[in-house]
């Protein structure tokens, strides 16, 4: 079997540190993976005032008025 080198650097950290096989190691990694896409950290938007106020009904002017005409 062929690992790219970060798993097989995780493998190989892993079997030192714990004496498991390379089957047994993967496993172990396997289901740390799925136990961290199991509770994900919740996204939380990071917002600024700009102190000014953009009327957005034209969205291309706003990103004119904010980014230049160049940003599209």
């Amino acid at each position: 079997m062929e690992f790219d080198d970060d798993t097989a650097q995780a493998l190989a950290i892993l079997r030192s540190e714990s004496g498991m096989g390379v089957s047994e190691a993967v496993n172990a990694l396997v289901r740390l993976g799925l136990l961290a896409e199991a509770s994900p950290v919740p996204f939380v938007q990071q917002t600024r005032r700009l102190g000014v106020r953009i009327d957005v009904t034209n969205v291309a002017d706003a990103i004119d008025l904010l980014e230049g005409h160049q940003a599209r």
